[in-house]
């Protein structure tokens, strides 16, 4: 089967950064899906892990984790998939990528592809999404509200994938008032039209920001990008006994800052569940076949921001440049080989 792949990892622009090769299909079993890869979307997730980490001596290393596409055979294990079923989710991260016509998903982190949606469309929402609600949902807990703070969410990063979902969501199913952080008129309009109350600028200090809307001090802030920039500008501008949650990878958190307003402060990772078979492991299905019916309903879009083409290495190439480059608007999406 065709794949894209590297044996050494490196810079986007190294000449084998990213290779077209060929590799033998694979059989599911247990509780594995295989399915025929229609579109997969790039994630920031892509270049942090094809920067740092190599397959073993020989091998291939695979990336993408986004996917949309139709099982082709299921494991002998397999309870609520069949072939022809037509799927997207988000993969798990010690797991050969989506980059491939074939790919292996344990059936439980795996929902059914919206009906409204090509495969493209649908291929840029699962990691997202899934990362979205969890930080909403699950660690910011937003539906427990905070004593005396604006009743606000903060968005940093609002034009990027995660923030794009984020936004729609919040206002899906929230009463909150939604701050999106943009900083290029493109990316303000796009997190408008995906529904931000309010968006203040990311390049200057989001403490004075904040402060000129004339809301008060927001009860929860969610930061996908740009993090250990803005750590200070958050303490500040944060209420008392409010929740905040980041995604990125800041070098080092002094979450100090923080004590005097005992603001919890949480990680939100999307892989976890996958990672470490968490015993609530098939909520991630379940989230995904919710965000499904919500585009179904048409209370959901698709973030899906740019089109690049054919899933082969030279394109793949630019969608890292692209992500790497933070100019990204909503997600990258490649489709078909």
């Amino acid at each position: 089967m065709r794949a894209i792949g590297y044996q050494n990892p490196g810079p986007i622009d190294a000449q084998a950064s990213l290779v077209d090769i060929d590799l033998p299909r694979p059989k599911p079993t247990g509780r594995d899906l295989l399915v025929e890869v229609k579109a997969v979307s790039v994630n920031p997730v892509d270049t942090k892990v094809r920067q740092r980490s190599g397959p073993e001596a020989g091998g291939w290393k695979v990336l993408g984790w986004d996917a949309a596409g139709i099982v082709a055979e299921v494991g002998e294990a397999v309870e609520g998939f069949r072939p022809g079923d037509a799927v997207f989710y988000a993969g798990a991260l010690e797991r050969p990528g989506t980059n491939a016509e074939f790919h292996l998903v344990d059936e439980r982190i795996v929902g059914r592809k919206p009906d409204s949606l090509d495969f493209a469309a649908a291929a840029a929402l699962p990691l997202t999404a899934i990362t979205a609600w969890e930080a909403l949902f699950d660690r910011l807990v937003v539906s427990r509200r905070v004593p005396g703070a604006a009743p606000a969410l903060l968005i940093v990063g609002g034009a990027g994938g995660v923030g794009s979902i984020a936004i729609q969501l919040a206002r899906q199913l929230t009463d909150l008032q939604v701050i999106a952080t943009a900083s290029r008129p493109e990316t303000v309009e796009w997190v408008r039209d995906l529904g931000a109350h309010h968006v203040i600028d990311h390049s200057q200090p989001l403490d004075a920001e904040i402060a000129a809307l004339g809301l008060g001090a927001p009860a929860f802030v969610f930061s996908t990008t740009g993090t250990d920039g803005h750590l200070d500008a958050i303490a500040q501008l944060i209420a008392p006994q409010g929740r905040f949650v980041l995604i990125d990878d800041p070098g080092i958190v002094n979450i100090s800052p923080f004590k005097t307003k005992s603001v919890s402060v949480h990680w939100e990772f999307m892989f976890t569940r996958s990672m470490f078979t968490t015993a609530d492991i098939a909520g991630q299905g379940r989230l995904l076949n919710e965000i499904a019916a919500m585009i179904d309903a048409g209370r959901l879009k698709t973030t899906l921001g740019t089109h690049f083409g054919r899933i082969d290495a030279e394109t793949l190439k630019r969608a890292h440049a692209l992500i790497e480059s933070g100019k990204a608007r909503g997600k990258i999406v490649l489709e078909g080989f």
